[in-house]
């Protein structure tokens, strides 16, 4: 059994929201290691040397081995790491006790090789879509590798690889294989950009100049029927003197 990373533990008594709280507060851990017919096992783990190992993808997809103060040790893998929303805190750890005789069921990240030099990308100018990061397998502890391998090197333009495509080693299966074979990586045409709508705003632009001329055309009739009914304003007003000098004779 092969075994990745080791870091100790200590026994955790007090439970419960309040105690994990106070416990994260002084830069501990709160973790549970259950499975393999025993009992769960409540842990205190170190924050600082939970943080350097969660960075490596292997820390999700190996064995590793917990050292607990009280003198046991116990390999397990690690189901679950909480971090907290809004900080680089690990939250809860959750692991699950690993037996030499037993399968496990584990998520084995997918390294892709050979991207850059297929036919696909290198000669006919293709993009690759990753639909898949990981999957899980099933195998013995001393059968589990650190990750599957999916080569690229001979993919071309519209060619699609399929979970029954990764090789897997000996004794370790996919049990997603047993429903479906789902696409895990394709190489395709990249996307046409659209061409800029430079017509559609030249065909658009007299159309819409049309409206102003309009308008200024119309101003100035409206300014001349002022104008004429200015003068027969003058009019009226010179003629109105006119009949009153007459009264007066």
């Amino acid at each position: 059994m092969r075994i990745s990373f080791t870091f100790g533990a200590d026994p955790r008594e007090m439970q419960g929201k309040g105690a994990s709280r106070r416990l994260r507060h002084t830069g501990k851990v709160p973790a549970i290691l259950y499975g393999g017919h025993k009992d769960a096992q409540a842990l205190i783990l170190d924050q600082q040397n939970l943080l350097t190992m969660i960075g490596d993808e292997r820390f999700y997809s190996s064995i590793v081995q917990v050292k607990v103060s009280n003198g046991t040790s116990q390999e397990a893998i690690v189901k679950d790491v909480q971090m907290h929303p809004a900080k680089n805190v690990v939250v809860h750890v959750d692991l699950q006790r690993v037996l030499e005789n037993e399968a496990i069921r584990l998520k084995l990240p997918i390294h892709f090789k050979g991207e850059s030099i297929s036919p696909g990308v290198k000669v006919q100018g293709g993009v690759v879509s990753h639909m898949r990061a990981d999957v899980e397998v099933v195998s013995l502890p001393k059968d589990l590798p650190e990750f599957l391998e999916l080569d690229m090197s001979g993919m071309s333009l519209n060619e699609t690889k399929f979970l029954s495509d990764i090789p897997l080693p000996a004794g370790v299966t996919i049990p997603e294989l047993s429903h479906r074979n789902a696409p895990v990586v394709s190489i395709h045409s990249p996307r046409a950009e659209e061409p800029e709508p430079v017509a559609e705003a030249a065909a658009a632009a007299p159309a819409e100049g049309a409206a102003p001329a309009a308008g200024a055309a119309a101003a100035p009739a409206a300014g001349d029927a002022k104008k004429g009914d200015a003068k027969k304003g003058d009019a009226k007003a010179e003629a109105a003197p006119a009949k009153k000098e007459g009264g007066k004779k």
